[in-house]
């Protein structure tokens, strides 16, 4: 299922909502793409609001790892390679129940990941003036 969004910061209950319901309440990895300052650490912030969560939402970039309430996992491997997020054991985490968002998940993170069984939804979000072009693949 492929959707495609353009929008303010104001309108993103829609992209929100399509990503919520392909969740559809399944452990699922969520892989950002995006240049710097795209929106992806926004993008985790506004979903974790969306479903009624309290928590501060923050880049993960030197911590690598933060969890939040409900089993929210966030990951940034900006500064990292496949081979090190696999040699730090951070593979593994996908097996926790819940929902991991990954910044900067690539295509042969993707790939392993379908390899292993996980569901994946791919959001791809690009700068346009003052609004975010979200594509949404699931």
């Amino acid at each position: 299922m492929n959707h495609k969004f353009e929008l303010g910061l104001n309108e993103l209950d829609i992209v929100l909502s399509t990503v919520h319901s392909c969740i559809n309440n399944k452990d699922t990895v969520i892989l950002l793409r995006g240049d710097l300052a795209s929106g992806k650490t926004t993008f985790v912030k506004n979903y974790i609001k969306y479903i009624g969560i309290d928590d501060c939402v923050t880049s993960p970039t030197f911590s690598i790892q933060t969890m939040y309430s409900n089993d929210i996992f966030h990951y940034d491997i900006y500064n990292k390679t496949l081979e090190d997020f696999i040699a730090l054991g951070l593979l593994e985490e996908f097996e926790k129940k819940g929902i991991h968002f990954v910044e900067w998940g690539e295509d042969r993170l993707e790939k392993i990941l379908h390899e292993y069984g996980f569901e994946v939804i791919n959001i791809k979000i690009e700068k346009l003036n003052d609004k975010r072009l979200y594509e949404v693949y699931a």
